[in-house]
């Protein structure tokens, strides 16, 4: 299920079954007379007319993030988009599929619904950039429990703001009411992008060269990782409150609050890099924090060295590795640590490139090197302290 219209319940996920109005028996008059009333769709949990209504609040929100290449609006069963292939001498397509995970869980219970979507298109389209694509589209899928349509119109907002920032359009998605498999308050969502690269500007491990540098992009906090950890550690272990202020993180707001800032989205400070300066790859750092993505963008015999002392973590990740006991291996491999992005460029263009993304508002600073090796990453030094 591919189109706007198509959120407001055609298809039911648990049963496969189309979103006919099926199972009401038409009755007046003498015909219904001692007879009871069919069961219908509503009875069993799944509300049309609110799917229908959610659609018709999040049109303009939509519409919002279309691009000239979309083609039609909102009311087909697929969306349609009108790809320039003189543009490309070869062009691939490059596709990438995510979702948001227990941080929705936080978003929930402080219910605040009008971030995650940002979180979710950061998440496909930051993939998609590492290979050098730009992300032309994106669809989305929401399964609840119950349609409440001004809480389906804060998550796909945040999904369309998303998209803005990224430069793609939302031509399409699925809100899918699911009674009996999910609360009444729980949702999950995820979400389907796809970008276009030339074959020959694709980026990666076979472009990076001995003395290349890395170049770390900041994060804006946690991101979207690792919330399994940050919600044992601080909310079971630590019996924290969503609602407390805490001094230690150096804002005034709640402990909630800054669990869920949302994800940078990198897409288009990538694609400037691109065009700007000499980009040999990228790495998105998520699960598996620097070590466990670096590594998937070098060669088998190359090493990346990073300098633990180039930056300071933001204090959240203070707060989960003092709480929780947890050691500095542990944190690494689980948050991104203050690295949302690395690039990985030629050592000539490295003042340029940091100069463009401050021009982007991005924290941008040398966080190693590139240097001979067996394909491995080498975290060294200590973090800075204030």
């Amino acid at each position: 299920m591919t189109q706007v219209t198509e959120r407001a319940g055609t298809t039911d996920g648990a049963t496969g079954e189309t979103g006919q109005r099926a199972g009401t028996v038409p009755w007046s008059g003498s015909a219904g007379r001692g007879r009871k009333r069919g069961s219908s769709y509503a009875e069993a949990g799944v509300n049309i007319e609110a799917g229908e209504q959610a659609v018709e609040l999040m049109k303009s929100k939509v519409h919002k993030t279309f691009r000239p290449e979309v083609v039609g609006g909102i009311g087909g069963f697929a969306g349609l988009f009108a790809l320039d292939t003189t543009k490309y001498s070869k062009p691939l397509l490059a596709s990438s599929t995510d979702g948001v995970g227990t941080k929705l869980l936080i978003a929930q219970q402080m219910g605040i619904h009008d971030t995650v979507g940002v979180d979710l298109v950061a998440m496909v389209v930051d993939d998609l950039v590492v290979c050098g694509a730009e992300p032309l589209f994106l669809q989305d899928y929401v399964a609840c429990g119950e349609v409440v349509p001004e809480r389906i119109v804060e998550i796909v907002a945040g999904i369309a703001d998303g998209c803005r920032y990224a430069g793609c359009s939302l031509v399409g998605g699925e809100v899918a009411e699911h009674p009996g498999m999910l609360r009444p308050d729980e949702y999950d969502i995820s979400g389907t992008g796809i970008g276009v690269v030339d074959a020959d500007k694709v980026l990666g491990g076979d472009r990076v060269q001995l003395g290349d540098t890395l170049i770390a992009l900041g994060s804006s906090g946690l991101h979207s990782n690792g919330f399994s950890l940050v919600r044992h550690v601080l909310l079971g272990a630590g019996r924290m409150k969503l609602d407390t202020v805490v001094d230690d993180l150096g804002e005034q707001r709640s402990l909630g609050e800054e669990l869920l800032v949302p994800t940078r989205i990198y897409a288009q400070d990538c694609l400037s890099l691109i065009q700007e300066c000499d980009v040999h790859a990228f790495a998105h750092i998520t699960g598996g924090g620097i070590p466990g993505n670096l590594v998937r963008s070098l060669p088998e015999d190359l090493d990346a060295i990073v300098d633990r002392s180039s930056w300071r973590p933001q204090p959240i990740f203070d707060l989960i590795a003092t709480k929780g006991r947890i050691d500095a291996e542990e944190m690494e491999r689980t948050f991104n640590q203050g690295v949302g992005m690395v690039a990985i460029v030629g050592p000539a263009d490295v003042d340029r490139a940091i100069s463009l993304l401050a021009a982007h508002d991005v924290n941008a600073w040398v966080l190693g090197e590139v240097v001979e090796g067996e394909g491995r990453v080498q975290m060294l030094g200590e973090h800075t302290r204030g």
